[in-house]
């Protein structure tokens, strides 16, 4: 039985992956590289800034230090939220209504993610849904990124290690990932969890190893998921 549901952030509950790599792309041409759409989501877009960033370098034949890795996260970051004040936060059509409806079931709720945690809490915070979730691990949360587990292996301990204290520990097959990427999934299959990919970012076709994989969350109910994946993982 499901009691818990991790979130990923970008690709997930926020439409904002089109933006995150208009950015990457915006401040390696500053500094003299090229970013392409496909290259992005083939390679890039499950990283977190900072590897991302590494990456795209190390493509180009350059090595930068932490410290300039850090501007240049910084500075994409100053560039996201300069574009959010203007225009808010894009979510999902279905993403508010499931995370409302999943915890009027009384299930845990949680954030894990490569994006900084300014931009999760401040997206939660203009929905009026950041009372709702119990934890949210973001990129400078973890040493490793996605596909690492890190981030949901720290998430699961935050569901247990954090009040208000769960009756029972929260075991990794009760607990939902809810990712749109091969990365993320294998993140959180690497922590043990139960996962259900969204295809937004990518084709049902790539998402395959999730026990589950649905078009999006608009016509996602949280009843029928939860029981199809209680049959999934049971075979």
């Amino acid at each position: 039985m499901l009691r818990a549901i991790l979130f990923d952030f970008n690709g997930v509950l926020v439409d904002d992956e089109p933006l995150h790599l208009e950015l990457f792309a915006r401040v390696l041409r500053e500094e003299g590289l090229a970013l392409e759409r496909d290259d992005y989501y083939q390679q890039y877009l499950g990283l977190d800034d900072r590897r991302c960033f590494a990456a795209a370098f190390e493509v180009g034949g350059r090595r930068p230090d932490p410290a300039q890795i850090m501007r240049l996260v910084a500075r994409k970051a100053s560039y996201y939220q300069e574009r959010i004040r203007r225009e808010g936060f894009p979510f999902f059509g279905g993403a508010l209504e499931l995370v409302r409806e999943a915890a009027a079931a009384s299930l845990t709720l949680g954030v894990v993610s490569g994006a900084l945690r300014t931009e999760i809490e401040g997206a939660l915070r203009q929905a009026g849904i950041g009372s709702l979730f119990k934890t949210v691990v973001s990129a400078e949360d973890v040493g490793e990124g996605k596909p690492d587990p890190e981030g949901y292996r720290k998430a699961l301990e935050e569901l247990n290690g954090l009040p208000p204290f769960p009756p029972r520990l929260f075991h990794p097959h009760e607990v939902l990932a809810v990712e749109d990427s091969p990365w993320g999934i294998e993140a959180a299959a690497g922590a043990g969890l139960v996962t259900l990919a969204v295809a937004h970012s990518y084709p049902e076709a790539a998402l395959g190893a999730a026990h589950m994989v649905v078009p999006g969350l608009a016509t996602v109910r949280l009843e029928s998921v939860l029981e199809a994946l209680a049959e999934a993982t049971r075979a």
